[in-house]
């Protein structure tokens, strides 16, 4: 399943398994300006811009180093790297980093991606280039080659035809000829044109170092395949798993920045997503009692399984009562509600005995627990059976509640108001939306769907508003208007209000 992962990304690296990985993009924070830096401003990716700027350059190489060290050990040996940086530490990057990790013999380019920007006055030529190194794990490595339209003056002369020349048997150049076939263009350089993220352009979400969807395009489709993995340790603003998701890859993402990780699931919501889309599930320091308890059954449930260290049923129906098993073989049974009864613990028994005999006889001979099951809250009567069964049969079932496998947080309160301003200039009415949360961790930012609606969900028109406040044009008609907030935690909370506007503002909750 795909994953928004929020938390250090070694930490996270470290638990993800050896060679399960096909394709690495990063672009890790250049070693440059500090107020550069720090984008979304909240407290994880402060914490992190402070551990690697505790010292000078060799503690940047170390820092990124080590974490590198990681996602070659994740990356299959048919896998490729793609590491996004610029002048500031190229050549220690290379030199330090990739050439000891990867191996010289694994270098295959130096991508200089080139764009437009304003011009910097000094005595230097305008730095108008970033640098990203390729390197694959081994010499056997998936790679599609790409193709660009042949240059002008060649197409002049020969149209959009193959040039072929040859030899002849004692070795003679041949005359070149021009073939009648259709020609895919030439082999893509190692110097990429793709301009950068326009400030108005419609893939602008409000990141300052937003990458452009075409550059990501051309490295995942030339380096994987439709079902391939493709991992961003450093997710930031998202655009990697957005054309991941896009392409049919599977995806990872990594980010120490609640703001990332929010911004990216919305990133990812915002498209209408049919049914070949592939779930995702966002994982959180802490999370949100509602939103687990009344998720899709199964990716609750395989969720779940995983966060409690076991391994989840890949089908969903005819499981015969189980939804995974523990690392020792154990069954799992989960229970997406509260207050779970006496007639569940009876059921699961016998699944556990259906499940594997030899395995539910040992482990009661060995007074060990036959499985688990896990469950929002237990009623009495499941508490007393279960106890009952120990007691009096020697059977152990282990019950274990939500929170004890991942901690629950409470909802930030949030209130929504707006003000009447009148008709603008285009005979519009314009409306002024005021949202205040309230959270013990604090608010980090909000979001605004001007024209929501339940079946679609919230798409956002504005992503990241620090002020919860937001001034939109309606034409005559019937809106519902939704502000989400996002509290330093990643939990959030959604309001909605209805208007109806014509002559006059009308208002509904």
């Amino acid at each position: 399943m795909n994953k928004l992962l929020l938390g250090d990304n070694l930490e996270i690296l470290k638990n993800l398994e050896s060679e399960s990985v096909d394709l690495i993009y990063l672009d890790p924070p250049f070693f440059s300006n500090r107020n550069y830096e720090v984008i979304w401003g909240d407290k994880g990716e402060v914490r992190s811009f402070q551990d690697r700027w505790s010292g000078g350059v060799e503690h940047y190489i170390g820092w990124l180093k080590e974490r590198v060290e990681e996602m070659h050990r994740i990356l299959k040996p048919t896998g490729s790297i793609f590491l996004h940086c610029d002048w500031h530490a190229d050549a220690y990057i290379r030199v330090l980093i990739l050439d000891k990790i990867f191996g010289e013999q694994n270098f295959r380019n130096e991508i200089i991606w080139c764009y437009n920007k304003w011009a910097v006055s000094g005595k230097s030529f305008s730095k108008n280039h970033d640098n990203i190194f390729f390197y694959t794990k081994s010499s056997d490595y998936k790679y599609n080659q790409q193709f660009q339209e042949r240059a002008a003056s060649t197409l002049k002369r020969f149209g959009n035809n193959e040039i072929i020349s040859g030899v002849d048997e004692k070795g003679n150049r041949l005359p070149s000829q021009i073939s009648e076939k259709e020609s895919k263009g030439v082999k893509m350089y190692d110097w990429w044109q793709i301009p950068i993220v326009a400030p108005s352009g419609k893939e602008r979400i409000g990141y300052p170092t937003q990458k452009p969807e075409a550059l990501l395009e051309r490295i995942i489709e030339c380096a994987s395949n439709e079902g391939d993995i493709v991992l961003d340790p450093f997710v930031g603003g998202g655009t990697t798993v957005a054309v991941a998701e896009r392409l049919r890859r599977g995806w990872i993402g990594i980010d120490q920045s609640v703001t990332a990780i929010k911004v990216t699931e919305m990133r990812l919501k915002k498209p209408q997503r049919d049914l070949l889309d592939a779930p995702f599930i966002v994982q959180l320091h802490k999370y949100d009692y509602d939103t687990l308890r009344y998720q899709d059954a199964f990716e609750f449930e395989t969720w779940i399984v995983q966060q409690f260290g076991g391994v989840p049923n890949s089908k969903q129906r005819s499981d015969g009562g189980t939804d995974g098993k523990t690392k020792d073989s154990l069954p799992i049974q989960v229970k997406r509600s509260d207050n779970i009864g006496r007639n569940v613990i009876d059921n699961f028994q016998s699944a556990c005995k259906r499940f594997d005999v030899k395995l539910f006889e040992k482990q009661i001979a060995d007074g060990k627990p036959i499985g688990v099951i896990i469950a929002f809250s237990f009623g009495k009567g499941a508490i007393q059976e279960v106890a009952r069964l120990k007691n009096h049969d020697g059977v152990i079932i282990e019950l274990v509640k939500v929170e004890d496998v991942v901690p629950i947080a409470k909802k930030p309160k949030l209130t929504l108001t707006c003000n009447d301003l009148g008709l603008n200039a285009k005979k519009l009415r314009e409306i002024e939306f005021v949202a205040v949360g309230e959270s013990e961790s604090g608010i980090e930012f909000y979001a605004w769907d001007f024209n929501f609606s339940e079946s679609d969900g919230f798409k956002a028109d504005v992503m990241i508003d620090k002020a919860g406040k937001q001034t939109h044009a309606f034409k005559a008609g019937n809106y519902q208007v939704a502000v989400k907030v996002v509290d330093n935690e990643g939990i959030e909370s959604i309001e909605i209000i209805t208007l109806k506007t014509n002559g006059i503002l009308e208002m509904g909750g």
